[in-house]
C-alpha cells in the first residue's frame, strides 16, 4: 500500500516508556548510550532503540536531523526511556540522529546513526522470502468461502461489534475494516433464531447502526456490513462502552436472556476519556469483551477493556493491511467461548434467592455498617464485596448466614464504596444486593496562624485534632524557580506549634499542615506569608553638591549590617560607577561631571545578601561663572571692574574687552584671589563689551559672563527721579553733577507715542519740576538734557505713570420704602469732583435717570421710585479727565400689592374677589373691566376692606378684576386675575343639530402598552386600489395606529410607505413623537397610483426607513407591514427572506386579488399569525383586532434574560463567580458560572407584575463534565424566605428535567421529563431548550424537536418580592448557602429532601411541599421524593460467578432502580364549575379587546363633582436607557494562564463532531411552534460568517464513577496541594503512601501540548448611539441666540441589532440566531447561589432643599438734587438680561396634564398665566 500525506518539518516523537522524572546529583563523566537499533513501525515511522547507559545521569537529548538540511528536532527523555518512535518521516529521505545522555551539569559522548525508511525496509524483505504472502494479496477483499474457520457448535449467543470510526481512520482504512467484519460474521451461523449481530459505530458520539433483532439471516446482515458508512469525529471510547451497555444489550433491542453475550470493540488509537469504569460495567453486566487494536491503539487500554485472559481477549496489529491475520484465531475464541457460556448458563441454578433492603449506618471517616434483610433458604455465608468507586482492589467480609449485618473497617476517607452483599448457598451463590456509601471526610487542623515572621523565619501554630497520630507540615517559597524547593517536617500529635527557619528574606512561602491519620492525610489546611526584606538604608540626603563632587548622607536601619555598596550612574546611562563603604552613614562622590544628573542607589550589605536599594537623585551644578560683574568708577579713560568669586579653588581669570563699534580685542589673566581689575587706556565716550571667565583647579572653565560698560563725556545730570504720581501731573528730580550746566530742557512723551512731545527749559540752578496736566493712567517717558554753552550734553531719561481713574466702593443699599430706597459708597483713593448715580428698573420700561452729588458725599437718598421694582444702581466717580469704571449693584423697592387674590360666589351677573389686606395700605382701588367690550367699573374701599363684589354684570363674559393698594398718595401696580361669570343654561337639542364632532384621538389597547418598535407600513398605491379602498386603507392605517400607546423615541416609531411602481416615503421613522401629530399626517396622505412593486418597496424600507440617520433605534423589535390588493410584479422572495434573517418581522395582508402564496413568502413565520386576508376593504374591520394583538406582541417582546442578569461583555466582570470563556464558539462569549457564583436579580426588576399565564424559556448551554451530579436550578424565582416559586431543575445524576410552580388554588405542582432525548442536553455539547409553558400544559422542545409535553394546571401569580436566580443547587436554601457536602448532623429538613437518620431516609413529608420541588433524584442519593414504588419485575437470572471478586451486576433486582412508584390515589372528580365563567376557576381572566366606539351620545344632566379618584397603579418598569458616553479603551488585561494540556488530538481530517458550523446548526434550527402570549427570554442573532474550526470533544457519556488512579505507579513524592498563584483552596492531596521503590512505569505515548487559551476579546471601544430626543416642551419666550455648541460625535453604522434579530421572543420571528450574539450559560459543578437581602434594593435618593430668605424695609428720607435723564454718552441705559436654566443632577422634568373644566364651572385664570384652585 502506497502511503502519500504532507510531511511537516516537525516531527512527531512519542516515548515507549514514561515515568516519573526524578533529577540527581552526577558524580563524574556520563557515559554515552550504545546499541543503536531501527525498527519500522509504519510507512512513516521508526522506533529508536538503544541500550542505557552505566552509572548516574538525569535523561536523554535525542536529535534528528534531516540530511538534506533543515530543522533540528529535539525532545528530552528521562533516564528510564530505552526506546522512542519518530512519526511523520518522509520515507526515501536520510535522517541523522544522536542520543546524549545529560546530567545537570555535563553530557555524555553522542551516540549517532543514520538512517531511511526505505533502506531499513529494503533489508527486512531481503531477509524475507521472495513468495508473495497470501495474506496480503487477500487483504483487499474478503476470504473465498471455505478458507475461514467456521463456528459448528449449535451453541448461540449475542454478539454486538463496537467499531471505532474517528477520523483517524481515514475512508480507505474504512474498506479494511468492513472487509474485517465481513469475515468476521461470515464464520457464525446468523439468524433470528440462531446467533444475533448487532453494529454500532462510534466517534465523538456514538449510534446504533443496527440492533440485534434487526436482521434475521447472515445475507442480510453481511449486505449491512458492505454498506457500512463512515461518520467520521473524535475517539470517546468510553461512552460508547456506556452506550451499547444502556442500548444494544437490553430485550427491546434483541438480546435474549441464557444467551451469551459477546462484545467485541475495533479502534486505533488511545481513548479521549476514561475507558475503565465502562467496561467494567459491561464485563459486571456478564458480557464477555474482545478488544481489538489497530495501529496507534495502546495495548494497555485494550486490556482494561477485555475480558480475561487477555491472551484470548486481547489483539493487536500495526496496520489496517494485517487485520485479516487475527479473524480465525477470534471467531475460533469466540466460539468456544459461546459453547463454554452455554454449559455455565444451563447448568446453574434456576432460582437463587439474593438479600434486600441494603441499608448503611453508623459511618465515620474510616468505616461503616451494613445491613441487609436476609435471603430465602438456607443461607451458609454471607460475602460483603466492598472497593472504592473510583477504583481500587475489592476486599470482603464474610460472616455466617445467621447474621444480617458487618462492620467494613479500615476504610479510606471520603470516598465512596461500591458495596455487594451475596448470599452464599451450599452449591452456588445468590445476586448481590449492591448500594453506595461514602466514608466521611479526616478531621483537618483548623485556624492556621503564621506569627513571629522575621527574614528568614516564622513560627506556624494550628488548633489540634483528636485521634491524629501526627502531623506533617509542607512549605516551599512561591517564587517561580523556587517552588520545587518544597520541604517536610513531621512532628508528634502532642505539638501544634513549631518555627519554619532557613527561609529567604522577602520571600512569599505557602506553608500547609495535615492532620495525619497512620498513613493516611486528612484535607490540607493552607497559609500564605511572606518573609520579611533585608532592611535597606533610609532617608537617603544630598548636601554640599558642586559642579564635581556631592555628599551623600542616609540612615542606618539595622545594627547586623555589614556595609553598603554604592552605584551612581549618570542617568543618561553613558557612566556607571560603583563603591563599597563599612558601617558609615556618609560618603563623598568626588570627580563628577558638572551639570549632569546622577542616579544614586544604596544596598545595605548583610551575611544573607544585599537588601533592596535606597534610590535617589540628584544634578551637580554647573561650573560657577563670577557673580555680580559691574564696572563703575568711569572716567573718560578708564573704568573698574569688579565681581564676586564663585568658589575658592579658582586658579585664574581670564578678563577681556573690546569696543563695540569695532576695534582690537584685549586680555589679562588675573590672579584667583582678586576680585576687581581697572581697565585704564581707554577711549573716552566709548562702549565697551567687557567679557570674564574662571578657570579652576582641575582646569574646569566656568561659563564667559559679560557686561557692556562705557567710558564718560562730560554731563551734568544723574539719579533722575519721577514720583509724586497723581491722576494728571508727575514730580521730575535729579542731581546736577557740573556747575557749567546753563539750562536743563525737560521733555515728556506717552510711552504709545500718541500725542506729541512737550519740552519746557528750567534754569541751570533747578533740579526740580511738576509736569501737568496729564492723562491718567498713562505711561510717560521723561528726559533731561544739559545745555552748555558749547551745546548739549549728554541726556538721562526715566519711564513715569499717572494714577488711574479709581471707582468708588462697597456698594451698600439700605432703608427700603415702597417708593424709596439709600445707596451708599466708600470713596476711591484718589481725589475726585463729586459723584455721578444713575439708576434704572431692571424688569420694567423706564428711562434710566441720574444725578451728581459733591465729593464729600457718599450716599444718597433715591426718591420716587415704582413699589415692588428692581433697580440696577450705578455710582461713577467724577474727575477733571472723565469718569471712572462704574460700581454697580441692584436695589429693591418693597412691594405695595395685595396677595391671594381669588374670586368666589360666581353667579350669571355677579361675582366676588378677595384678597389678603396688606399691613401698610390706607385704601384700594378695585376695577373690574369686560375683556368683550373693554367697559370699566371701578370703586374705592377702605384699608381694612379685604372683599368685594359687583353686581349687575353679563352672563357668561369674562373680567378682569385688578386691585391697586394705596398708601397715602403712593398706590401700588394693579395685582390681577380673570373670572368668567357663568352662561344662560341651555336645553338639550331633540335631534342632534350639528354634523359630529371630528374624530378623537384613539386611546391605547391594553395589548399596546408595552409595545416598543420600529414599525413600517407598506400600502400599496397602484392604480388597482382606487381613491374609495385608499380611503379605506387610510382609516385603516389610522385605526391600527391610534391603538399605539407612546409615539416616539421612548416608545413605537411609525413610518409609512406608500408604492406603486417606485417606492415614496411618506413620513420616516423619526417624523413624529406624539400620537396627534402622527395621525394627523396620516389623513393627509394622497393617493398615489401606478403599478404594482412590492419587493422594490421592501427593498427601499431596508435601505432608506431603517437606518440611523432614518431614526431606527439599536435593540429594538423591526417590523414591516405590507398591505397590497395583487400579485407583485417583481420578486420578493429574496429580500423577504434576507431582511427576516437579519431579524425583521413581516406582517402580510392581502386584499380581493392578491396572491396568497406571495403573500405566505413575505409575512414572517407561523403563517397563521402573520398573513392575512381579506374579500375587500371594507372587510378590514374583521381583522383589525387580531393583528394590532399580533403586532403589539411583537413591539412587546423584548426582555432578553442574558442582559438582565449582567451577563453582557461589557457587564459580566462585575457578577460574582462568573467568567467569559472562547468555548465551542471560539471568539465569541459565553459565560460560566462558577462554584462561587452570585447570578441573581430581584424579581421585581425583572417582572414586576408577574409572569403571564403563558411564556417561554429559551436557553442555549452546555454542562461541564465536572458537574455536581445531584440537581440544580436551571432558572429559579424565588420568594422573600428565599423558597422556591416556579423554575427549571436538572438532575445530572438522574438525567430528567423538572418544572415546578404553584397552581392557581396555591397548590405546588411538578412535572418531570426523561428519556433519551432529555438525557441528550447533559452531554457535553451546546444544546437549545425551550420551556413552553401555557395555561393547560408544560411542553419540552429540545434543538427545535419537541421531545414531551404534560398536563398542569393553571399557575397562580407570582411574590415580585423575592429574587430569580440562574445555576443554583436545589439543595440550597439561604440566603448565603453553597453547594458544598452537607453536613449530615445538622442538615436542615428540606421538602423533598434529606432527614437525619441512620438510614439516611427521612419520612415520607405531607402532599403539598412546603419548598423546593419534588425531583427524581440520582441514583444513591438519600431520601425518596415519593412514596416508594413497588420492585420491578425481576430479570434473568444468572449463573453464579466462581467465589472471589464480586460477580457481574445482572439487569434485574434490587441493583438496578425500580420503575418511578406509582402516583398517589386520584382524588374524586370535583364537581363542575358554575357555568358561565370562562377560563380556570379563580384566576383573573386576561382583559377583553376594546369594543369599536360607539356613536357620540347626548351630554348628561350635571352631576355632584365626585370624590377624588384612587391613584392608579405604578407604570411597568421603563426602558433601559440608552447606553452610556463609551469610556476610554482601559488598559489591555494580563495574558490569561495557559491551559491544561489536552487529551491526545486524533490525525483526521476535520474537527470534532460538535464543531462551530454545529454549534451554530443548533443556534439556527427553525422552530415552527405555535405563538405564545409571552416569551420571557431570548437568543438573538446578528447573521456573521466566520473560519470553520476544531471544536471540543462531542458529547460524553453520561459520568460514572471516579476512574481509579493510574496503573501500578505507587503514590509519588508528596505533592505540593495546588498550583502556586492559582485563585481557590489547594487541590485535594493524594494519599501518602510509604516511600519505596520507584514504581513501574505507565505506559503511553506523550501528548502533543495543548493549545494555548484564547485571549480574551478587546473592550469595545465603539461610539455608543445617541441618545433619543427629549418630547417637546411647551413654547417659551424667544432666547436670545447662543453660541454654536460643539459638533456631536457621528452615530455609529446601521448594522442588525441583536434584539431585533429572529429567534424566540421577536414577534414571532423565526429566523436563524448565529453565534455572533448567542448568549450561552455554562454550567459549573458545585454552582451555587449567594443571596444578601439587603443588597436587592437601594435607598431612596433625598430631595433637594432650597432656602432663601429677603430683608425687612426700613424707611428714611433726606433731600437731594432731583434727578434727571440719564446721559446716554456716559452711561449705557439699555442692557440685556441673559436668562439661565439650572437643572440638578439626575432629576428629570415631568408634565402634568390637568383635566379641563366643565361647561359649568368658570374659569378663574392668574393675570400672570397661572391656574389657581380655591
Amino acid at each position: 500500500m502506497v502511503y502519500r500525506r504532507k510531511i511537516q518539518s516537525c516531527f512527531l516523537l512519542a516515548f515507549l516508556a514514561v515515568t516519573a522524572f526524578f533529577i540527581s546529583d552526577v558524580q563524574g563523566q556520563v557515559s554515552p548510550p550504545t546499541r543503536l537499533r531501527y525498527n519500522v513501525v509504519s510507512p512513516d515511522s521508526v522506533q529508536i532503540s538503544w541500550k542505557a547507559p552505566k552509572g548516574q545521569f538525569t535523561g536523554y537529548k535525542l536529535l534528528v536531523t534531516p540530511s538534506s538540511g533543515g530543522k533540528t528536532n529535539q525532545l528530552i527523555l528521562q533516564n528510564t526511556a530505552t526506546k522512542a518512535i519518530i512519526q511523520g518521516l518522509i520515507p526515501d529521505q536520510n535522517y541523522a540522529l544522536q542520543i546524549i545522555a545529560f546530567s545537570e551539569d555535563k553530557e555524555s559522548k553522542p551516540a549517532q546513526g543514520q538512517f531511511r525508511i526505505k533502506d531499513i525496509e529494503r533489508r527486512k524483505d531481503t531477509s524475507k522470502s521472495k513468495v508473495k504472502d497470501p495474506e496480503k494479496t487477500n487483504a483487499s477483499k474478503p476470504a473465498p468461502e471455505g478458507s475461514l474457520f467456521t463456528c459448528k457448535t449449535p451453541a448461540i449467543a449475542d454478539i454486538v461489534i463496537l467499531v471505532d470510526g474517528s477520523w483517524s481512520i481515514g475512508r480507505f482504512n474504512f474498506r479494511l475494516v468492513r472487509l474485517f467484519l465481513e469475515n468476521l460474521v461470515s464464520a457464525f451461523n446468523v439468524g433470528s433464531e440462531k446467533t444475533r449481530v448487532g453494529l454500532a459505530q462510534y466517534s465523538g458520539d456514538p449510534r446504533i447502526e443496527w440492533h440485534l433483532n434487526a436482521y434475521g439471516t447472515k445475507d442480510a446482515v453481511l449486505d449491512a456490513v458492505r454498506n457500512l458508512p463512515y461518520k467520521g469525529g473524535n475517539t470517546l471510547t468510553g461512552l460508547a462502552l456506556t452506550y451499547i451497555l444502556e442500548n444494544s444489550f437490553k430485550p427491546e433491542a434483541g438480546a435474549r436472556p441464557g444467551v451469551s453475550k459477546i462484545g467485541i470493540l475495533i479502534t486505533d488509537g488511545k481513548s479521549q476519556d476514561d475507558v475503565i469504569p465502562p467496561a467494567k460495567n459491561l464485563r459486571d453486566a456478564g458480557i464477555e469483551l474482545f478488544a481489538i487494536g489497530v495501529k496507534n491503539a495502546d495495548i494497555n487500554e485494550l486490556k482494561e477493556i477485555a475480558s480475561e485472559p487477555d491472551s484470548t481477549h486481547v489483539y493487536n496489529v500495526a496496520d489496517f493491511n494485517f487485520m485479516h491475520t487475527i479473524v480465525e484465531g477470534l471467531t475460533r475464541t469466540v466460539c468456544s467461548r459461546v459453547e463454554e457460556q452455554e454449559k455455565e448458563i444451563k447448568g446453574a441454578i434456576a432460582s437463587l434467592g439474593a438479600p434486600s433492603d441494603l441499608v448503611t449506618s453508623e459511618v465515620t471517616a474510616r468505616g461503616f455498617r451494613v445491613s441487609w434483610t436476609h435471603a430465602p433458604g438456607k443461607v451458609e455465608k454471607y460475602r460483603v464485596v466492598y472497593y472504592p468507586s473510583r477504583g481500587g482492589q475489592p476486599e470482603e467480609v464474610v460472616v455466617n448466614g445467621s447474621v444480617s449485618t458487618a462492620v467494613l473497617k479500615n476504610l479510606m476517607s471520603l470516598t465512596e464504596y461500591q458495596i455487594a452483599v451475596f448470599a452464599i448457598y451450599s452449591n452456588a451463590a445468590s445476586e448481590g444486593l449492591r448500594g453506595t456509601e461514602t466514608t466521611l471526610a479526616l478531621p483537618m487542623a483548623s485556624d492556621l496562624q503564621l506569627y513571629d515572621v522575621s527574614q528568614s523565619s516564622m513560627r506556624v501554630r494550628w488548633n489540634g485534632v483528636p485521634g491524629a497520630t501526627g502531623y506533617m507540615i509542607l512549605y516551599a517559597p512561591l517564587t517561580e524557580g523556587l517552588a520545587a524547593d518544597e520541604k517536610e517536617i513531621k512532628i508528634g500529635e502532642t505539638s501544634t506549634d513549631l518555627e519554619l527557619d532557613g527561609l529567604l528574606p522577602n520571600t512569599e512561602y505557602t506553608v500547609t499542615v495535615y492532620a495525619m491519620f497512620g498513613e493516611e492525610a486528612s484535607d490540607p489546611l493552607t497559609g500564605q506569608e511572606t518573609t520579611l526584606p533585608l532592611s535597606p538604608p533610609a532617608n537617603l540626603k544630598f548636601s554640599d553638591v558642586g559642579h564635581n563632587s556631592a555628599k551623600l548622607s542616609w540612615d542606618p536601619t539595622s545594627k547586623n549590617v555589614n556595609g553598603y555598596r554604592i552605584m551612581y550612574v549618570k542617568t543618561d546611562g553613558t557612566e556607571t560607577n560603583e563603591v563599597e563603604v563599612g558601617r558609615v552613614s556618609t560618603h563623598t562622590l568626588k570627580s563628577l561631571a558638572p551639570h549632569t544628573e546622577y542616579t544614586v542607589a544604596i544596598f545595605s550589605l548583610y551575611d544573607e545578601g544585599q537588601s533592596e536599594p535606597l534610590t535617589g537623585s540628584f544634578t551637580t551644578k554647573r561650573v560657577p561663572a563670577p557673580q555680580y560683574l559691574e564696572i563703575d568708577e568711569a572716567s573718560t579713560d578708564s573704568f573698574r571692574v569688579s565681581w564676586k568669586p564663585p568658589s575658592s579653588d579658582i586658579a585664574f581669570y581670564r578678563l577681556a574687552w573690546i569696543p563695540l563699534d569695532g576695534g582690537e580685542s584685549e586680555e589679562v589673566v588675573i590672579n584667583g584671589n582678586e576680585d576687581s581689575h581697572v581697565i585704564e587706556g581707554l577711549l573716552p565716550d566709548t562702549e565697551y563689551e567687557v567679557s570674564l571667565l574662571a578657570v579652576f583647579d582641575d582646569d574646569s572653565e566656568s561659563e564667559v559672563v559679560a557686561i557692556l560698560g562705557a567710558t564718560i563725556l562730560q554731563t551734568g545730570v544723574r539719579n533722575l527721579v519721577i514720583d509724586d504720581e497723581t491722576t494728571s501731573s508727575l514730580r521730575v528730580t535729579w542731581d546736577i553733577s557740573d556747575q557749567s550746566v546753563q539750562q536743563f530742557r525737560v521733555t515728556y512723551l506717552t510711552a504709545e507715542g500718541d500725542r506729541a512731545e512737550e519740552a519746557v527749559m528750567v534754569p541751570g540752578r533747578q533740579n526740580t519740576l511738576l509736569l501737568h496736566p496729564l492723562l491718567s493712567d498713562t505711561e510717560y517717558k521723561v528726559t533731561v538734557t544739559p545745555i552748555y554753552a558749547d551745546g548739549e550734553g549728554v541726556s538721562v531719561s526715566a519711564p513715569g505713570k499717572t494714577l488711574p481713574l479709581s471707582a468708588p466702593r462697597n456698594l451698600r443699599v439700605s432703608d427700603e420704602w415702597y417708593n424709596r430706597l439709600r445707596i451708599s459708597w466708600d470713596a476711591p483713593p484718589s481725589a475726585t469732583m463729586g459723584y455721578r448715580v444713575v439708576y434704572k428698573p431692571v424688569n420694567t420700561p423706564g428711562p434710566a435717570l441720574e444725578t451728581f452729588v459733591g465729593d464729600d458725599i457718599n450716599t444718597i437718598l433715591i426718591l420716587n421710585l415704582l413699589s415692588g421694582t428692581e433697580y440696577s444702581v450705578k455710582v461713577f466717580a467724577s474727575y477733571s479727565t472723565g469718569f471712572s469704571d462704574a460700581l454697580t449693584g441692584v436695589a429693591k423697592t418693597l412691594d405695595l400689592g395685595v396677595t391671594n387674590l381669588d374670586s368666589y360666589q360666581v353667579r350669571m351677573t355677579s361675582l366676588c374677589a378677595q384678597w389678603q389686606l396688606h399691613r401698610h395700605a390706607t385704601a384700594y382701588r378695585v376695577v373690574i373691566e369686560s375683556l368683550e367690550d373693554g367697559k370699566k367699573r371701578e370703586v374705592n374701599l377702605g384699608g381694612g376692606t379685604p372683599r368685594h363684589c359687583f353686581f349687575e354684570l353679563m352672563p357668561g363674559t369674562k373680567y378682569k378684576i385688578s386691585i391697586h393698594t394705596q398708601l397715602q398718595e403712593l398706590e401700588g401696580p394693579a395685582v390681577s386675575i380673570t373670572e368668567t361669570t357663568l352662561p344662560f343654561p341651555t336645553q338639550p337639542p331633540t335631534t342632534p343639530s350639528t354634523p359630529p364632532p371630528p374624530p378623537t384621538i384613539p386611546p391605547a389597547k391594553e395589548v399596546c402598552k408595552a409595545a416598543k418598535a420600529d414599525l413600517a407600513f407598506l400600502v400599496d398605491g397602484s392604480w388597482s386600489i382606487g381613491d374609495d379602498n385608499f380611503n379605506k386603507i387610510i382609516n385603516f392605517l389610522y385605526s391600527t395606529v391610534g391603538a399605539l400607546d407612546k409615539i416616539g423615541p421612548d416608545g413605537t416609531q411609525v413610518a409609512i410607505i406608500q408604492f406603486s411602481d417606485d417606492p415614496r416615503t411618506e413620513f420616516k421613522l423619526n417624523a413624529y413623537k406624539t400620537k396627534e401629530t402622527l395621525l394627523e399626517a396620516i389623513q393627509h396622505i394622497a393617493y398615489k397610483g401606478g403599478n404594482t412593486k412590492t419587493g422594490k418597496a421592501i427593498k427601499h424600507a431596508r435601505e432608506i426607513l431603517f437606518t440611523g440617520e432614518a431614526g431606527m433605534r439599536r435593540g429594538i423589535p423591526k417590523v414591516l407591514v405590507v398591505i397590497t390588493d395583487g400579485r407583485s410584479q417583481d420578486d420578493v422572495n429574496k429580500v423577504s427572506r434576507e431582511m427576516q434573517l437579519d431579524g425583521f418581522t413581516f406582517f402580510a395582508i392581502g386584499v380581493a386579488d392578491a396572491d396568497y402564496s406571495e403573500l405566505v413568502n413575505i409575512g414572517s413565520k407561523p403563517s397563521e399569525r402573520h398573513v392575512f386576508f381579506v374579500d375587500d376593504f371594507d372587510a378590514f374591520t374583521k381583522i383589525e383586532d387580531e393583528l394590532i394583538t399580533f403586532v403589539c406582541e411583537t413591539a412587546s417582546a423584548r426582555f432578553k434574560m442574558m442582559e438582565m442578569f449582567g451577563l453582557v461583555e461589557k457587564e459580566f466582570s462585575a457578577v460574582e463567580g462568573v467568567s467569559m470563556e472562547p468555548g465551542t464558539f471560539n471568539v465569541f462569549p459565553c459565560y460560566r458560572l462558577h462554584k462561587d457564583a452570585l447570578v441573581s436579580q430581584p424579581t421585581k426588576y425583572l417582572h414586576p407584575e408577574g409572569l403571564p399565564s403563558d411564556y417561554t424559556i429559551t436557553f442555549l448551554f452546555r454542562i461541564l463534565p465536572d458537574t455536581p451530579q445531584e440537581p440544580f436550578a436551571l432558572w429559579e424565582i424565588l420568594n422573600e424566605a428565599y423558597e422556591p416559586l416556579v423554575g427549571v431543575i436538572l438532575d445530572n445524576g438522574g438525567k430528567t428535567l423538572t418544572f415546578f410552580n404553584y397552581d392557581y388554588k396555591g397548590d405546588f405542582q411538578t412535572v418531570t421529563f426523561e428519556g433519551p432525548e432529555i438525557r441528550k442536553i447533559f452531554y457535553g455539547s451546546f444544546h437549545k431548550l425551550h420551556v413552553v409553558i401555557s395555561k393547560t400544559t408544560a411542553k419540552i422542545i429540545i434543538d427545535c424537536k419537541e421531545v414531551g409535553e404534560k398536563t398542569i394546571n393553571a399557575a397562580g401569580n407570582i411574590s415580585s418580592d423575592g429574587i430569580e436566580v440562574l445555576g443554583r443547587m436545589v439543595r440550597s436554601r439561604g440566603p448565603r448557602d453553597n453547594s458544598a457536602p452537607r453536613d449530615e448532623e445538622n442538615c436542615p429538613a428540606l421538602p423533598h429532601a434529606c432527614s437525619c437518620s441512620e438510614a439516611n431516609k427521612g419520612p415520607l413529608g405531607p402532599p403539598g411541599p412546603p419548598g423546593g420541588p419534588g425531583v427524581r433524584g440520582a441514583k444513591g442519593h438519600r431520601g425518596d421524593p415519593g412514596p416508594k414504588g413497588p420492585d420491578g419485575p425481576r430479570g434473568e437470572i444468572g449463573v453464579p460467578g466462581p467465589q472471589g471478586p464480586p460477580g457481574p451486576q445482572g439487569p434485574s433486582g434490587l441493583s438496578i432502580q425500580g420503575l418511578p412508584g406509582p402516583p398517589g390515589e386520584k382524588g374524586e372528580k370535583g364537581d363542575l364549575g358554575f357555568p358561565g365563567l370562562q377560563g380556570v376557576p379563580g384566576a383573573s381572566g386576561s382583559p377583553g379587546r376594546d369594543g369599536a366606539q360607539g356613536q357620540r351620545g347626548f351630554p348628561g344632566k350635571d352631576g355632584p363633582t365626585g370624590p377624588q379618584g384612587p391613584p392608579g397603579p405604578m407604570g411597568i418598569p421603563g426602558a433601559p436607557g440608552v447606553p452610556g458616553v463609551t469610556g476610554s479603551q482601559g488598559p489591555q488585561g494580563d495574558v490569561g494562564a495557559p491551559g491544561p494540556p489536552g487529551a491526545k488530538g486524533e490525525r483526521g481530517e476535520r474537527g470534532d463532531l460538535q464543531s462551530q458550523a454545529m454549534v451554530r446548526a443548533v443556534a439556527r434550527q427553525v422552530c415552527h411552534m405555535a405563538r405564545y402570549n409571552s416569551i420571557l427570554n431570548q437568543i438573538p442573532s446578528q447573521s456573521v460568517s466566520t473560519r470553520t474550526i476544531a471544536g471540543p470533544p462531542g458529547e460524553p457519556g453520561r459520568p460514572g464513577a471516579p476512574g481509579p488512579q493510574g496503573e501500578q505507579g505507587s503514590p509519588g513524592m508528596q505533592g505540593f496541594p495546588g498550583s502556586p498563584g492559582q485563585p481557590g483552596r489547594p487541590g485535594e492531596r493524594g494519599l501518602p503512601g510509604e516511600k519505596g521503590e520507584k514504581g513501574n512505569p505507565g505506559v503511553g505515548t506523550q501528548g502533543p501540548r495543548g493549545p494555548p487559551g484564547s485571549t480574551g476579546p478587546p473592550g469595545e471601544s465603539r461610539t455608543g448611539s445617541p441618545g433619543p430626543p427629549g418630547s417637546p416642551g411647551p413654547r417659551g419666550p424667544a432666547g436670545h441666540t447662543g453660541s454654536p455648541g460643539s459638533q456631536g460625535p457621528a452615530g455609529p453604522p446601521g448594522y442588525c441589532d441583536p434584539s431585533s434579530c429572529a429567534g424566540y421572543g421577536m414577534g414571532g420571528g423565526y429566523g436563524e440566531p448565529t453565534d455572533q450574539d448567542i448568549p450561552v450559560v455554562q454550567l459549573p459543578h458545585n454552582s451555587y447561589q449567594i443571596y444578601d437581602p439587603e443588597d436587592l434594593y437601594d435607598g431612596e435618593q433625598q430631595p433637594y432643599v432650597v432656602h432663601g430668605s429677603y430683608p425687612l424695609p426700613s424707611p428714611y428720607s433726606q433731600s437731594y438734587p432731583s434727578p434727571h435723564l440719564a446721559q446716554p454718552e456716559f452711561t449705557p441705559v439699555q442692557e440685556e438680561m441673559e436668562a439661565a436654566e439650572l437643572r440638578s443632577p439626575g432629576i428629570s422634568r415631568f408634565a402634568r396634564r390637568i383635566a379641563k373644566r366643565s361647561a359649568k364651572t368658570p374659569e378663574r385664570t392668574r393675570a400672570n398665566g397661572k391656574s389657581h384652585s380655591q
